[in-house]
């Protein structure tokens, strides 16, 4: 199955490393305006390698990083390993507290079809494109998607504990509240391991999707320009991945709610509720602030928040045969499914899920409040309140073959930009992985 390898990584100088948090950043596809210029203040924050701007962002980028490498900014580990990734952290309102475990290596970029790296949403092109150009002009890469593989034996996680005596940097609090530690394994039989385990599993990739097609699209074209030539060893044949056990219970996927910024039609809350009433059960509700608690852990329930008022709505069982789009039952049973269909297709009109996506008038915000007080200050009409989707969804959409409605899941936290990076650079095919730590996958 899932071929990984050790990598040589990229990370900054001892000195810099001290003040970490100043350097890491927030991932492209999350990174606020605001957040964007407050570190593009500082001339060696790594949102200038992954967030590049200019009249050329991409070659913007590769000068900066040819300046890096040559003042030291950036130096590169003597041997390969793979590298251990704790993040800590707390939910909102919540006194528990979590420690997710894994790793960074190098992953075949396998194309979809193949069946080891599943997805469970779809991409835009543009980004993926913005991706795969700074990729092939830069040839490295500064932050991990994040993949999942399942083992109930834990195995891995006692090498990662035991790295972890020794890390090799840390965060404070990163952007999200997160506290980051890496450490690195460089023990080639313990390599070996990591490498036989993955062997055995498919991945499921559960964040960074764009990134992730931004290698594919750069692979293929390396592989197309080598007109046959290509071994399969080349190092852009290689993603960087940070991998974690779906097993665990420090895997969060948080909801994200739907706001609707405007009703077609200019509906009124009245028309609204009418028009949700043959399919939901509508349920007054007298504090809004308890709508998550009212709809958890109920399937299809959904909380509404319209002109001051507060509903909880249910969709009755015997409409949902009625969702005949062309996809899968595993996608059919999601909640999100439901709204998409039954609220923005039958009562709102936005027919089908490629009308959906480019509908503006929907919006993805993944805090409660927010979603109300925009409601008040009259930023939206409406915010439909949803719960989480499980990883047990999760996995079961993904062997289905098919894919979530969009903004289906928030991991978190996420990883950090500039913690490591890796290079896929042709140079690194004579590095020392590939003398001593190539394995056979099983």
């Amino acid at each position: 199955m899932a071929e990984i390898q050790p990598l040589r990584g990229w990370r900054y100088n001892a000195v810099l490393s001290a003040n970490i948090d100043a350097y890491v950043s927030p991932l492209f596809d999350v990174v606020s305006a605001k957040q964007r210029e407050a570190l593009y203040r500082n001339p060696l924050n790594s949102i200038h390698l992954s967030v590049p701007r200019g009249d050329d962002p991409a070659e913007a980028a590769l000068v900066r990083l040819r300046e890096w490498e040559a003042s030291g900014v950036l130096r590169q580990d003597e041997l390969p390993g793979i590298y251990a990734y704790y993040q800590y952290f707390q939910l909102p309102g919540s006194p528990r507290k979590y420690c997710r475990k894994g790793f960074m290596c190098h992953i075949r970029a396998y194309d979809w079809e193949e069946n080891v790296v599943l997805r469970h949403e779809n991409t835009l092109p543009a980004s993926v494109n913005d991706r795969a150009e700074l990729l092939a002009r830069t040839q490295f890469q500064t932050s991990a998607t994040h993949g999942l593989y399942r083992d109930e034996d834990f195995e891995l996680e006692a090498y990662l504990d035991e790295a972890m005596r020794s890390p090799l940097v840390e965060t404070e609090e990163d952007y999200q509240g997160a506290r980051d530690v890496l450490a690195v394994i460089q023990d080639a039989a313990i390599i070996r391991r990591f490498q036989e385990v993955l062997a055995r599993r498919e991945v499921i990739l559960a964040d960074g999707h764009h990134r992730y097609e931004g290698s594919l699209a750069y692979r293929q074209a390396r592989e197309l320009a080598a007109d046959g030539r290509a071994t399969g060893r080349e190092p852009w044949n290689y993603h960087l991945m940070y991998l974690t056990n779906a097993a665990a219970d420090d895997l969060r996927i948080l909801p994200t709610h739907r706001l609707m910024l405007d009703l077609p039609g200019e509906l009124s809350a009245g028309e609204l509720l009418d028009r949700l009433t043959p399919y939901f059960t509508v349920l007054p509700i007298d504090d809004a602030s308890d709508l998550p608690e009212i709809i958890a852990g109920k399937q299809w329930a959904f909380g509404l928040y319209i002109d001051g008022e507060a509903f909880k709505i249910r969709l009755r069982p015997e409409v949902h045969p009625q969702l005949n789009w062309d996809t899968t039952e595993e996608v059919k049973a999601l909640d999100l499914t439901v709204l998409h269909f039954f609220v923005l297709e039958k009562v709102l009109g936005i027919v089908g899920p490629d009308a959906q996506r480019a509908w503006p008038g929907v919006a993805y915000v993944r805090n409660f409040t927010e979603c109300l007080q925009r409601v008040d200050r009259g930023e939206a009409r409406a915010a439909f309140i949803v719960n989480e989707v499980t990883m047990v969804e999760v996995e079961a959409v993904c062997h289905s073959g098919a894919v979530m409605p969009p903004k289906s899941t928030f991991f978190y936290p996420k990883t950090i930009g500039g913690f490591l990076f890796s290079s896929i650079a042709d140079e690194e095919a004579g590095n020392a992985f590939a003398e001593h730590f190539q394995a056979t996958p099983a």
